[in-house]
């Protein structure tokens, strides 16, 4: 099959078929900036597609085998799109192409003299977003692709004309092993997508393949304080520099002060301090992402100004402890955490703030995650002072398992499962009181939510 390389230069015409997804809008402008003539076809209308119309890329609603017409030189699909797919059957009897979205991003990674690739099981959409506002602060003029939206761009992508590309790399179905890192971040790396790994030592072994990635000249950002992490980054043939919480890392935080929803503390890199930051995001997490950003950044030349104004300026990311309003005096959150270890970091930080009562409501997200790791979800759905379960969101699967999150609540004392939206919207608003946090909670809609409650408030 042709290499996605050949099909990078002036001209040539690509489809690509769900357009309207976050990666997918950002790819499809970055290829259309680069002279391409892009079309697209999506089942659904949205901001993302009306977006790309406005910059003249032709895009059809529905997928349909007359998409795919005989000038069209390759074709790009999401994970969603599968070989049943009406335009990847027209596009294989015509002899166009397929590419995975991965194939084409890793492909354009390749024309930037650097490419800061942050992966791990939690943190990647912040951390990213964060080297993104330090790379500005620097004048770098970055492309950015995210996997989430960030208020500074308006977007989950910007295309830049700099010699950096930054992008969010996930693991799941090897994805990341596409792309050519010569900057790889490694956060954490934990047990998750076991319907695709078979265990942690599959995930260790994908994460390791991915650093190995990275030339010999180039940097792997890990760790220091995940065993797992440091497992992968042993005896690389590059440069490692680690980040933490103590000093034995590179880059580590001294003097640290929580200070409501603040944060402010020192970076130092190698024993001498770097810069002071103050955070305005909450949590021990997010002063790691921030040294893992801080380091990445390092690695790439950036002074220490731009770091201690580039985060000054993060106020966090779409659907990361995302402040959506208020209810009935209530504060209203919203939260990406699918997984038991984001669960655990989000309610670490919730109870730093001192609300008088922790209310959340959670949907997990997929079948094989919640039994895979059911008793860990579990043990964090213990610990808020009131928990509804919202059934769980399926994404790509069927409920083989037979497991509901009904199961959860007869584990949780006192949690209540709510099998639709409509009956837990009708109980947060009769417990909701001022002075609680509302969490809605998952990678599914449970944002939804959150936000009717908030606009029944206004």
């Amino acid at each position: 099959m042709a290499e996605f390389d050949n099909y990078l230069s002036p001209g040539r015409k690509g489809h690509l078929i769900g357009i309207g997804g976050v990666s997918m809008s950002s790819l499809a402008e970055v290829l259309a900036g680069m002279g391409l003539n892009i079309t697209g076809s999506d089942m659904n209308e949205g901001t993302n597609v009306i977006g790309l119309r406005k910059k003249g890329i032709e895009i059809f609603i529905g997928h349909s085998a007359e998409n795919i017409t005989p000038d069209v030189e390759f074709v790009v699909r999401t994970a969603a799109v599968h070989d049943d797919n009406p335009e990847i059957a027209a596009a294989r009897q015509l002899g166009i192409p397929v590419f995975e979205r991965t194939q084409a991003w890793g492909a354009i990674s390749k024309d930037y003299a650097n490419a800061l690739c942050i992966c791990g099981t939690h943190g990647k959409t912040t951390t990213t977003s964060m080297c993104t506002h330090i790379m500005m602060a620097a004048d770098k003029d970055p492309t950015v692709m995210i996997g989430g939206t960030l208020p500074l761009l308006k977007a989950g992508h910007r295309v830049g004309h700099g010699n950096t590309i930054i992008m969010e790399a996930c693991e799941y179905y090897n994805s990341f092993l596409s792309f050519h890192p010569t900057v790889a971040v490694i956060l954490n790396v934990e047990a998750d997508h076991l319907d695709f790994f078979k265990d942690l030592d599959d995930v260790k072994h994908s994460f390791r393949a991915f650093a190995e990635r990275v030339p010999a000249d180039g940097y792997v950002v890990a760790n220091l304080d995940d065993p797992n992490t440091m497992d992968v980054a042993a005896d690389l043939g590059c440069h490692v520099i680690t980040f933490g919480m103590t000093d034995a890392a590179d880059v580590y935080a001294q003097n640290v002060e929580y200070l409501g929803a603040n944060t402010h503390f020192d970076i130092m890199y190698k024993g001498k301090l770097f810069t002071d930051v103050t955070l305005h995001v909450p949590g021990a997490h997010n002063v790691k992402n921030a040294l893992a950003a801080t380091a990445a950044c390092i690695s790439l030349g950036v002074r220490p100004n731009a770091v201690k104004y580039g985060l000054a300026g993060f106020n966090g990311a779409g659907r990361r402890f995302e402040f959506k309003g208020k209810y009935n005096g209530a504060d209203v959150y919203d939260d990406y955490a699918h997984h038991p270890g984001e669960l655990k970091a989000l309610l670490d930080t919730v109870e730093m703030l001192n609300y008088k009562r922790t209310v959340l409501v959670f949907q997990p997200h997929t079948y094989s995650r919640t039994a895979a790791l059911f008793d860990d979800f579990v043990e964090q759905l213990k610990r808020p002072d009131v928990c509804f379960l919202a059934e769980i969101f399926a994404a790509r699967e069927q409920n083989t398992i037979g497991i509901s999150s009904a199961d959860l609540a007869r584990q949780v004392d006192g949690s209540i499962f709510c099998p639709t939206f409509e009956m837990m919207e009708d109980a947060l608003r009769a417990i909701a009181h001022p002075g609680d946090i509302v969490l809605t909670v998952g990678a599914g809609d449970v944002y939804k939510i959150g936000e009717r409650l908030v606009e029944d408030d206004r």
